[in-house]
């Protein structure tokens, strides 16, 4: 009886943790890299000063929600014509997300 509890209780959290994650086909690494490639800090420089990081770490930043963050990252590729298909969006929003937000 003790293995079976054992392993429902694994399951529901693991299957908790997975139904958490915000961007489950996200890619952090590869998000950096794209992140890095369109030099987005430069922007986050020229608006904010400093390494740019400010934006995200700012106590009144508009990005409080994972639904935020996608609708921004969204507008930036539109705005400095990045390219950037669906795909690419959610690796960067893995990345900022990882690095940053921490939203579950």
């Amino acid at each position: 009886m003790k293995p079976a509890l054992a392993f429902i209780a694994f399951t529901c959290c693991w299957a908790g943790n997975a139904a958490a994650a915000p961007f489950p086909h996200g890619d952090p690494i590869v998000g950096e890299k794209l992140f890095n490639e369109k030099k987005c800090n430069t922007c986050h420089m020229q608006k904010f000063g400093g390494t740019g990081e400010l934006i995200f770490t700012r106590p009144d930043r508009k990005v409080t929600t994972v639904q935020k963050l996608i609708a921004q990252i969204s507008a930036c590729n539109a705005n400095v014509k990045a390219g950037w298909f669906p795909e690419d969006e959610e690796n960067v929003a893995a990345y900022l997300n990882h690095k940053y937000y921490k939203f579950q």
